[in-house]
Order: structure tokens, then sequence, then C-alpha cells
């Protein structure tokens, strides 16, 4: 019987999966940019940044705000998004306890 991934993985390693998968595409990591160097920005003013629609805009908002990295506050018929601070700790604090646990990749010992 297999198992389910709740029970074969630890809950920080869910969490640190959810927010590698939200920054796995680079229109993500476009939006987390631009959010970053605006520290709020309402969507519309985002597909004007973006060569994409304002629905795939929408949906990568909504996948970064799934994995807590962007929040959003309803204004009216808009929505306006920025960062999460408490998301981007965290998730500075999951990799960063990947990494520490990794060992340094070993030197080649061919030569190619």
């Amino acid at each position: 019987m297999a198992i389910h991934k709740r029970q074969a993985f630890t809950d920080q390693d869910q969490e640190l999966a959810q927010v590698a998968k939200a920054l796995g595409h680079p229109a993500r990591v476009a939006i987390v940019r631009l959010l970053a160097q605006r520290r709020a920005c309402v969507c519309g003013e985002l597909v004007l940044e973006l060569p994409l629609s304002q629905s795939t805009v929408s949906q990568h908002l909504k996948e970064l705000k799934a994995a807590g990295l962007v929040q959003g506050d309803v204004d009216g018929p808009r929505v306006c998004y920025c960062l999460s601070p408490t998301g981007w700790a965290r998730a500075r604090h999951l990799l960063g306890d990947l990494l520490a646990e990794l060992p340094a990749p070993p030197e080649p010992q061919c030569a190619c």
C-alpha cells in the first residue's frame, strides 16, 4: 500500500517544496522582483510590466500567495499585492536549513 506524502515527508520538506514550486516559473520570479522593487503593487500594474495576460498574472499570483510568499488586500474592485515578510522569512529559514545540512560536493576526480 502506498504511503501518502504527508506521512513520508516532514512538514518542513513539504513546505520547502511548495516554496520551490512557487518560484519554479520565470514569470513568478519576475513578479517577485517587481513586487520587491515597488514594495506594493496593483495586479493591473504588473500586467503592464510583463508579457502576460491579466488572467495568467492572476494565476501566478495565486501560486505565490498559496506558498505564503505574497499577500493581497482587496481595495474595491482591485487586489493590491505585496511580498509577505513572514513568508519570505520562513522561506529563507527553510532553505538555509537545507543548505546547512548538505555537505559541500567533493572535487571531481576526472578531467572532464
